[in-house]
């Protein structure tokens, strides 16, 4: 397609179209100060040079735009429009996307109960058990779970999962609510919330669980504040100084001391290496029970005992097999006074039966399983 040149227009400038002001910078002197002298010109001819210069400048053929150059500025400003509301949509997708955002306008929809209609819903679901006033009931104190669970977000990053846990409570809450005690639901409830996100935290705080027992609970949540508050006074905040504040043993407060400000450490972590393999931390402690060929031995031994001790027995008669019975292989054993009184005879009496029963036993154990030293 042939496209049209436009006839190519040339300015000229007339010296007669002078404004006012450069009519008086022509009529004007100008000062120059050269080498510590002043030469006065006129400034008339200096404003003939630039006006010379000017109509050189202006006489010059002006560069024709292309249509491509035309229609890029024609599109210019939509293009402009378009990438500003691809912007905005992103970031209106970004931020409905947001789980807690999502839950802040669903929280948002359930409208607000006065008091009279509070306590109308709470006697129906306490009189009649009815689950749809009970489910007014909590999605009307949704808002008062958020608000408890941004308390505690310094303590626990997941937002979602604290306010779940405050749902709970408060469910648990409109369970036990008492309407005829004059108290507030959000005043009761906030109790549970509050105590169902502690006890989230406390048992999601490490792999390891803390809180197990009432005085470990108490240092989770008020070791660190006693030691602030007892350096703030002035005072040392020793374990035993805290302990005594707080009513736990001095051990107590080391113990969680040292848990609180170390990390978990796996015993699958490696920690050397040996013959090209890792060795975790696991292999490197010691067994806390018996080797298993030592605890086949010992049941071993036991069972022959057993066996060779109800022979022996088969032997005895009168008082050697009540000392035997009621000394030697009894788990309470009687004392040589209550036998001594039980046959008639003195305690002494009595301990040198023992003494004789006790060396019979030895010489037939070792002539039929050996000598007890030597198989040790």
């Amino acid at each position: 397609m042939a496209t049209k040149k436009r006839p190519s227009r040339k300015k000229t400038f007339k010296t007669s179209s002078r404004s006012s002001a450069e009519k008086r910078s022509v009529e004007s002197p100008i000062v120059i100060e050269t080498s510590g002298e002043l030469i006065e010109t006129k400034g008339e001819s200096l404003d003939e040079d630039e006006n010379l210069d000017e109509e050189e400048n202006l006489d010059e053929e002006e560069p024709e735009p292309s249509e491509s150059q035309l229609e890029e500025e024609a599109d210019e400003p939509s293009r402009s429009k378009a990438t500003a509301l691809a912007t905005t949509k992103k970031s209106s997708s970004l931020g409905s996307r947001d789980p807690l955002q999502i839950y802040m306008r669903e929280v948002q929809r359930h409208p607000l109960l006065t008091r009279e209609e509070e306590h109308e819903l709470a006697v129906r679901y306490t009189e009649q058990a009815d689950v749809e006033a009970a489910a007014q009931l909590v999605t009307a104190n949704l808002r008062l779970v958020v608000k408890l669970a941004y308390e505690y977000k310094r303590a626990y990053r997941n937002m979602m999962d604290l306010i779940q846990e405050g749902n709970m409570g408060l469910m648990q809450a409109v369970k036990k609510y008492d309407p005829y005690r004059g108290v507030k639901l959000s005043s009761y409830a906030a109790w549970w919330i509050r105590a169902y996100i502690l006890r989230y935290i406390l048992s999601n705080w490490r792999m390891v669980k803390l809180g197990t027992t009432q005085a470990q609970r108490k240092l989770f949540f008020n070791l660190n504040k006693e030691k602030s508050r007892l350096s703030a006074m002035g005072i040392e905040p020793t374990n035993s100084e805290i302990a005594k504040r707080l009513d736990v043993t001095e051990k107590e407060v080391d113990e969680m001391d040292k848990r609180l400000s170390r990390n978990d450490a796996s015993l699958d972590t490696p920690v050397n290496e040996a013959d090209g393999r890792q060795i975790a931390r696991v292999e490197l402690m010691p067994a806390l029970g018996t080797a298993p060929d030592v605890a086949t031995e010992s049941a071993q031994l036991g069972r022959l005992l057993r066996e060779h001790l109800t022979e022996f027995r088969k032997d005895l008669s009168g008082k050697d097999l009540i000392i035997f019975d009621e000394r030697l292989i009894a788990d309470d054993p009687r004392t040589l006074q209550d036998l001594g009184n039980q046959f008639g005879v003195s305690r002494e009496r009595v301990r040198q039966l023992e003494a004789r029963m006790t060396g019979k036993l030895r010489s037939y154990l070792t002539e039929r399983i050996g000598d007890p030293t030597s198989m040790a």
